[in-house]
């Protein structure tokens, strides 16, 4: 303790003890934390009450991996429909770049035409990246590419280092680190995925492994980004929690013990516990500048952290969007269902059919007299999404209007007015239902049916001509 030297913190501007310096810890047998991850039971989290202090980085931002972990759960895209994907994520990230980047293969010739497309397009934001096998060959490609980054896969916990790549840990991260000098060498900035981070030893291989990567960055002069990979799920955000399950333990030992500055760390969350976004927010306010994502949170297994979840969560936490167009979260949707043929779960934030739908009778009341009693922001401005009131037996002349209107987008004089006949006519037929003793709030399906069987009868065109 004597010998420790004090120091200014320029951040805090609090006087702090020199940190000790962290070595490899280099075991026999793999530290698999079975206490808290005993298989045959349900993971468990321990609490030691050793907090951390927030630490938002002055510019935070997202980071896509849809055409990467995205990919690796669905049938492949098209070349087109990567395109058509990469300019809406243009689109949506603004001109301030707050989608920053997105990944892609470079296995296949269709990976690469997709690359070339992409990189044609011009665009500062989001800035094109790679995902390669560790490999000089791989380097090489992406260099010819003209790709200035790339990610390489650098698994950090016993689990992996153990019983996957057959190695102890020095033997792995001698194996890593000369793996990111070929990419160095080469003059391609690398991008550290350590996969399994909260399963890992932080300060037994994670921070000493992170420490070599921050001399080498110097001695070379070129960024070597950190990503946080919690593969498994197992990151847990409560303060006092203890690591590796802890994001915030994670970040502040990356920080604070390895160098790493917050540009370079990202956090990859995945949601097997349900926790993705929460985990990507946590990161956020502990230090890491990006936080990566999917759209839609498609993803391995349970899925990555929803890219239009932390668009929100942007906003929420700044204050302001900052240039980014929200309302191409629904058009990207609306790719999705219609063009790729994916199905987007129906009760899904901000993008599910349902997600500002009211159906309980006394609630639609109350959202026809003011929508804001039931909706949880102007879903039309910032998701070009009115919202709507599920039609039961409660629903009324005024609520079956608001629905017609509202599904149609029906505006100004195009509107239906609650005493049209139109309206009448699907109400007694929605009467009918009720009265036949059904308890069930009608279908958007059925709605859709009964309203243009109405309208082919009546000779009307929604949209086009008002009634006689």
């Amino acid at each position: 303790m004597e010998n420790r030297k004090v120091r200014m913190n320029e951040s805090t501007h609090l006087l702090e003890l020199e940190e000790h310096m962290y070595p490899l810890v280099d075991v026999k047998t793999p530290n698999v934390f079975r206490n808290l991850f005993p298989y045959s039971e349900v993971p468990k989290i321990a609490f030691n009450d050793r907090t951390v202090p927030h630490h938002m980085p002055d510019d935070i931002w997202i980071t896509d991996t849809t055409f990467r972990d995205g990919q690796q759960s669905r049938a492949p895209y098209t070349t087109e429909q990567i395109v058509t994907i990469f300019d809406y994520l243009h689109k949506l990230g603004g001109p301030n770049g707050k989608i920053r980047q997105s990944e892609f293969f470079l296995y296949s010739k269709k990976d690469r035409d997709a690359v070339y497309k992409c990189m044609e397009r011009g665009y500062k934001f989001p800035e094109v990246t790679s995902w390669i096998r560790a490999s000089k060959k791989d380097f090489e490609l992406v260099k010819d590419i003209g790709l200035k980054e790339t990610g390489i896969l650098v698994s950090c916990s016993d689990y992996h280092i153990f019983y996957k790549m057959k190695m102890n840990r020095r033997e792995a991260m001698e194996h890593y680190l000369n793996i990111v000098r070929e990419c160095l060498e080469i003059g391609i900035s690398p991008r550290c995925h350590l996969e399994d981070i909260t399963r890992a030893d932080i300060y037994g291989y994670v921070i000493p492994f992170c420490m070599e990567l921050m001399k080498l960055m110097e001695w070379y002069q070129i960024p070597i980004k950190v990503r946080c990979c919690d593969t498994m799920g197992y990151g847990v955000n409560y303060p006092g929690a203890v690591i590796p399950r802890s994001v915030q333990g994670i970040i502040y030992g990356l920080m604070h013990h390895a160098g790493v500055p917050c540009e370079l760390i990202e956090w990859h969350g995945h949601n097997d516990f349900y926790k993705a976004v929460s985990n990507s927010t946590t990161a956020w306010l502990y230090g890491a500048s990006g936080v990566n994502c999917s759209l839609f949170g498609i993803g391995e297994r349970t899925g990555n952290t929803p890219l239009e979840a932390m668009v929100f969560e942007y906003a929420q936490l700044r204050g302001r969007l900052d240039g980014m167009d929200t309302t191409v979260i629904t058009e990207l949707a609306e790719y999705y269902e219609k063009e790729i043929g994916y199905h987007i779960p129906s009760r899904t934030p901000f993008v599910g059919k349902n997600f500002n739908v009211t159906r309980a009778g006394i609630h639609a009341d109350g959202l026809l007299k003011n929508e804001e009693i039931y909706n949880i922001f102007d879903t039309e401005k910032f998701l070009n999404r009115p919202v709507q009131v599920a039609v039961s037996n409660t629903s009324g002349l005024a609520g079956i209007a608001h629905w017609i209107n509202t599904h149609y987008r029906l505006r100004g004089e195009n509107q239906i007015d609650k005493n049209s006949e139109l309206v009448s006519l699907v109400k007694a037929w929605v009467d009918a239902q009720y009265e036949e003793g059904r308890v069930t709030v009608l279908t958007d399906e059925e709605l859709t049916t009964v309203i243009e069987e109405t309208c082919s009868r009546l000779g009307i065109i929604l949209g086009e001509q008002k009634e006689g």
